[in-house]
């Protein structure tokens, strides 16, 4: 019997746009939707696997930071990276309205609309990176330099 493998629609667009990826899944667990349990359990280093934040600044409006699964990110650094004097996490239940994806899911490629996205600098450190596919339980690994071109990113000290 042929194992069914999980095709989202991040997977779709990097195909299109002809940017090399691989994929890992994983069983999330309701309990833990933190991407350090996510890392542990797909045997990758935490500093390579990145979360995806979506966050309203008082100025800009809405904004995403795409930062390392095992740390937070600095609300004054973002802030001032994005020409904002404050800023703050959106709640979980604006979410999926606002990007089309769910809290533990949500990716940086493919939302609903493209909003201003900023990639923490450590990802520079890295030959490949992991970011949610879109869908709990599936990650897409590559490279920092190619998914920051095709989400039109800016890396930014975010941590």
């Amino acid at each position: 019997m042929k194992e069914k493998k999980t095709i989202t629609n991040v997977m779709r667009l990097l195909e299109t746009a002809g940017i090399s990826y691989g994929t890992k899944e994983y069983e999330y667990d309701e309990s833990d939707l933190s991407g350090v349990h996510a890392a542990r359990v797909l045997g990758l280093d935490p500093d390579m696997v990145f979360k995806t934040l979506v966050l309203k600044g008082d100025k800009t409006g809405y904004f995403v930071c795409v930062i390392p699964v095992a740390l937070e990110v600095d609300l004054k650094k973002a802030a001032a990276v994005t020409g904002n004097k404050k800023c703050d996490l959106i709640p979980v239940k604006e979410l999926l309205p606002l990007t089309g994806y769910i809290r533990g899911g949500c990716s940086p490629i493919g939302m609903k609309k493209q909003f201003p996205t900023y990639i923490d600098e450590t990802a520079t450190l890295c030959d490949v990176i992991s970011v949610s596919a879109g869908q709990r339980g599936v990650q897409v690994l590559l490279s920092p330099d190619e998914l920051l071109e095709y989400i039109k990113a800016t890396y930014a000290d975010l941590i």
